[in-house]
């Protein structure tokens, strides 16, 4: 099975460059579940087109990079922006599943009308979420790893989108969309953590199963 995956950007100052970043734990995780990753270049003229032609099974957003329409925006990339924007409007013509990571479920509830709100507490840690009855696949997480430093509120979650998980300052830690097979996490499955095997499982139903969405 072919993913394509979204990367960050990466500014290097001395070589006058701008650089596509993906981390190579991510490789390692979806060659163990019998998927091939096809990273996404970020700044071509038609992505939509790009990833028609990649004929991939399915879309992962995954982390790095601030939006760049929020105010104090840290190492923000409007290229990146544009380019996923454009690859979930062809992901949804086209049903495909989307995986979106941290970075990726924020900007795809932005993407779908939602807001952020800064987040204090949540970079660099571990701490305990609940998980909504309707979530099966998530019964069993209590521990995430968490990396950011933007969140969504209740308030600011997308209308066609439906929360399973939260953290225990009531922010939102993941959501499923209502009609398409979409899926945000804020964890990383790809970094250490105690969930590995929920992770694989997790993964695997969104993009094996033909009755997604159903985590």
């Amino acid at each position: 099975m072919r993913i394509a995956i979204t990367q960050r950007v990466e500014r290097i100052p001395a070589y006058d460059e701008q650089r596509d970043c993906l981390d190579q734990r991510w490789s390692t995780l979806m060659e163990a579940l019998g998927i091939d990753l096809i990273p996404v270049p970020n700044g071509m003229s038609s992505p939509g087109d790009w990833l028609v032609r990649q004929n991939v099974a399915g879309l992962i957003l995954s982390g790095g990079n601030d939006l760049s329409h929020l105010h104090g925006a840290v190492n923000a990339s409007p290229e990146r922006d544009i380019t996923e924007a454009t690859l979930l409007i062809k992901a949804g013509t086209m049903n495909l599943p989307v995986l979106a990571v941290c970075r990726g479920m924020q900007m795809l509830n932005h993407f779908l009308g939602g807001s952020l709100t800064p987040l204090p507490g949540h970079t660099n840690c571990t701490h305990a979420i609940s998980v909504s009855a309707q979530a099966p696949l998530m019964a069993e997480y209590r521990q995430v790893n968490s990396f950011h430093d933007w969140g969504i509120q209740p308030e600011d979650l997308a209308d066609n989108l439906l929360a399973q998980a939260w953290a225990d300052d009531g922010s939102i830690e993941a959501f499923i969309h209502k009609q398409l097979p979409w899926t945000g996490i804020m964890w990383h499955p790809e970094r250490p953590s105690a969930n590995p095997t929920r992770d694989a499982k997790l993964i695997r139903q969104l993009f094996f199963s033909k009755d997604t969405p159903c985590v």
